[in-house]
């Protein structure tokens, strides 16, 4: 930048007061981030650095993102919450926050062919009203209402369940096409939403997600929160609203569901029904919103971050990073550059231990877990990136583990459902996300400033020391061990144990390992099917069914099929094979009789490819889930959509719309409506489906010879067959004699 000369002043000269640029050198080694550069307006810098690199490189360079080994940037918000040391919404609960949701209510889902005709909208206040515009004159009267219904109630935060993906966009465009503007913003900011480029969700230039901000309010999208719950969860059975609100026990038994394509003409018969219907959507928003963005809300009060971009951030890059660079900042340190490739390069992470120890259905199940493992052994052995020379990730590690153990004890004193209850659980699982990121940061390799593969190394290394520990006096003692899985083990005690001999079991367990490190107890279970590592199905002593992985769950998988397959894995763990052949069965005969509809046969698909692509791949390669939408006449997708399909007789590809995908057909019939009504689905293909895709997920709980008879197609009786009720699953017993244990002693004896 030296060809701005007189124009780039040092930060403390007296010549700062009047040069456009100016810099302050920050402390550090040679090869770090070491100069600080501003400009008036902050827009100059990027145009000043791009054109010194240009004339410097002698290429045309026009955006950072060309030179991003040697600068390091962040957003104008973000640097002033860096640069002061600000956060967002310090000292407020969660309830504190005043929030309006609003949803709308569409003729098509396309603004360019339909319109709005209600708005419903509700506040954290009480507000709860709907908007509407019975013809399409009516419409330009409705946004504007709406807009000064905003102003009026000057919310924090706006928030709907695909805010971003629909509402906005839709509310943008038909405001254009009407000539208006939509003034949502706060009094004294700029009227105009600004768009940009969702920066985790880049995708080709065609296919970009869009977000939008308006000045002083945050908006904030529930389809983010439940996307990152369901990341670690992997228990939704879709995204979609009314999906999530079931799951989450919050839809009312009053709830209204209309077919999507049926609201509009509903709103012409009987208009209240309507209004119920569009309320019971935010009223769900809602719902959703405070019960998973407490935590993200605690983290505005901690990370140089908004509101809003901190709820589809990612934990380490997204969160944690900030906090490290606003230290530096801080300290006038300089920041670390290429890290990665001094700390261990782009050779391979040795992550987490992996161990299945045996396949089948154990009774009596215990899961033990090393409390935040990774984390405590960070404190315990003191590692942190080389890199980090003023050792702040180490101190953030500390200071937040302290402080969530505090919020963890005052939620002991404080009364379930209370808001002081609230508050304490918000910050205290905030500040677990941010310890438990802290590994996975050191090991981000080229992504992260203080990334360093050998402390991640390091850091597993003794991790699988800890649990081998934990697993050899599991041995010794003579439990029957299931999986253990980086931090944590399943394992099957005596059927005759309390749980109080298991608890003692693990604390005994417990006093074995080095100090900081806790093995706590986390459950038990009545049975588990062992499948594989990180895929298993658990029974709860209540009668709940858990099951985890892929090889249990999958994003794509038949109703008929989930349906078929959690009642045969609840009789199995139960022992009861007449149980899992009549699930079966009953299956069979609902396939070949046509009792299933096609949205109980249709899967769910994630589209890869885009038109374009797929279309240069089809004369070689045809995929279903691309000709169902062709078949439709559906010629334009975007990739990461999800789709749903069934094959048909004669094995044609056929879409089947989900409600927010419903649309009206030439003749005025709902599309989706057609689809559920329709039962011409190919029975054999499906058969195959029920036998290959779901009954095989149960072949490691049964001998080969009993799977073969339990899961037959043919209902006749084999020669060699065996009556049914004698079939029993691959137990995985203890090698503790019962008979040996002393069952009043809280403590087991060793075998």
């Amino acid at each position: 930048m030296l060809y701005l000369g007189d124009h780039l002043a040092e930060e403390q000269s007296s010549a700062a007061r009047s040069a456009p640029v100016t810099y302050r050198e920050l402390e550090g080694p040679d090869d770090s981030f070491g100069f600080l550069i501003s400009a008036r307006p902050g827009y100059n810098v990027e145009r000043a650095i791009c054109k010194g690199a240009s004339q410097r490189l002698g290429r045309s360079i026009r955006s950072l993102y060309d030179l991003d080994e040697d600068y390091y940037w962040v957003g104008p918000t973000e640097q002033y919450l860096m640069a002061t040391g600000r956060v967002y919404f310090r000292g407020l609960s969660y309830a504190d926050l005043h929030r309006l949701q609003f949803d709308l209510e569409t003729t098509a889902l396309d603004p360019e062919r339909g319109r709005i005709f209600m708005i419903a909208v509700r506040d954290s206040r009480g507000l709860e009203t709907t908007l509407e515009a019975p013809s399409p004159g009516d419409e330009p009267r409705m946004i504007a209402e709406l807009c000064a219904l905003i102003r009026e109630r000057d919310p924090d935060v706006i928030e709907n369940h695909n805010l971003f993906g629909f509402d906005l966009p839709f509310l943008d465009t038909r405001a254009a096409k009407l000539g208006m503007k939509l003034a949502l913003n706060r009094q004294g900011g700029p009227s105009q939403m600004e768009q940009y480029v969702d920066p985790y969700r880049r995708r080709s230039s065609k296919h970009k997600r869009m977000r939008f901000s308006i000045a002083g309010r945050e908006l904030i999208d529930t389809l983010d929160a439940v996307r990152r719950y369901d990341f670690a969860a992997r228990e939704l059975p879709s995204y979609r609203l009314k999906d999530v609100a079931k799951h989450f026990g919050v839809a009312t038994a009053e709830r209204v569901y209309l077919p999507g394509a049926a609201v509009f003409e509903t709103y012409g018969k009987t208009p209240e029904l309507t209004r119920r219907y569009a309320l019971d959507d935010v009223a769900e928003v809602d719902a959703i919103s405070q019960r998973l963005l407490g935590a993200t809300f605690a983290l505005a009060g901690m990370a140089p971050r908004r509101f809003e971009r901190l709820a589809s951030a990612g934990p380490a890059m997204g969160i944690l990073e900030p906090m490290l660079v606003r230290a530096y900042l801080q300290a006038g340190a300089a920041l670390p550059r290429m890290a990665h490739s001094k700390y261990g390069g782009d050779d391979l992470h040795e992550g987490g231990a992996l161990h299945l120890f045996a396949t089948g259905i154990a009774e009596h199940v215990v899961k033990a877990d090393v409390a935040s493992l990774y984390p405590s052994l960070m404190r315990a052995y003191g590692i942190g990136p080389e890199c980090d020379h003023l050792g702040v990730l180490l101190h953030l590690v500390d200071k937040l583990t302290d402080l969530r153990l505090g919020h963890k004890a005052a939620m002991r004193t404080a009364t379930r459902g209370s808001l002081e209850f609230g508050l304490h659980d918000a910050n205290q699982a905030a500040m677990k996300i941010l310890i438990n990121s802290a590994y996975g940061y050191l090991a981000a390799g080229k992504m992260a400033l203080f990334a360093d593969r050998r402390a991640a190394d390091e850091i597993t290394r003794r991790g699988r020391e800890i649990l081998g520990q934990v697993v050899a006096a599991l041995r010794e003692r003579g439990m029957a061990l299931l999986e253990a899985d980086t931090d944590g083990v399943y394992f099957a005690v005596p059927s005759a144990w309390s749980e109080q001999q298991e608890r003692a079991l693990v604390a005994e367990i417990a006093a074995l390992l080095p100090d900081g490190i806790r093995l706590e107890y986390e459950g038990r279970y009545r049975a588990m099917f062992s499948h594989e590592v990180k895929n298993y199905a658990l029974l709860t002593y209540s009668g709940t069914l858990i099951m985890r992985g892929v090889a249990m769950r999958s994003s794509r998988a038949e109703p008929f099929g989930e349906r078929f397959l959690q009642k045969a894995l609840r009789c199995a763990l139960l022992g009861d094979s007449p149980g899992v052949r009549e699930a079966l069965l009953e299956t069979i005969a609902a396939l070949r009789n046509r009792r299933l509809t096609a949205e109980d046969v249709a899967a769910r698909v994630r589209l890869t490819k885009p038109p374009e692509v797929y279309q240069t791949t089809r004369t070689s390669q045809r995929e279903q889930q691309y000709e169902a939408l062709l078949n439709a006449g559906r010629s334009d997708w975007t990739t990461g959509e999800r789709v749903r399909m069934f094959r048909a007789e004669g094995g044609a590809a056929v879409w089947v719309p989900d409600e927010t995908e419903d649309d009206i057909d030439t003749s005025g019939s709902s599309l989706t409506a057609q689809a559920a009504e329709r039962r011409d689905y190919d029975v054999e293909h499906y058969l195959q489906v029920l036998i290959t895709s779901y009954a095989s997920r149960l072949r490691k709980a049964y001998s080969r010879e009993d799977f073969e008879q339990l899961f037959r197609l043919d209902e006749q009786l084999s020669l060699f067959d065996q009556p049914i009720e004698q079939i029993q699953p691959r137990w995985i017993r203890c090698h503790v004699d019962a008979a040996l244990t002393d069952q009043t002693s809280p403590a087991p004896e060793t075998a």
